[in-house]
């Protein structure tokens, strides 16, 4: 009978392994940003918001209210602040609201 090797390793150390060789954290980060997003905002700002996309680190918000973008637009620092704190790294370095 064929003898067992000890590695043993949680499942999330083999997954962050399986993200790392695969090189998927980009992807894993876009779903991640965008999940962030709408828990962070609330309803009233999800309401208005058609899409949220990140390229390499900069996030773009599509809105459809012109009020709510100007508004935002005076917290983007914050808004930068609290989602890289939600993510625990710092993905979001500029955001562009459209």
């Amino acid at each position: 009978m064929a003898k067992r090797l000890s590695n043993e390793s949680s499942i999330s150390e083999v997954l962050q392994q399986f993200v790392q060789q695969n090189k998927l954290e980009s992807g894993m980060d876009k779903i991640d940003v965008e999940q962030a997003w709408k828990s962070l905002m609330g309803n009233g700002v999800n309401s208005y918001t058609q899409e949220v996309l990140l390229k390499g680190s900069t996030l773009y918000v599509k809105l459809t209210s012109a009020v709510l973008r100007e508004e935002l637009s005076y917290g983007k620092q914050k808004i930068i602040a609290i989602l890289n704190e939600e993510l625990r790294k710092d993905v979001v370095k500029e955001i562009v609201l459209r």
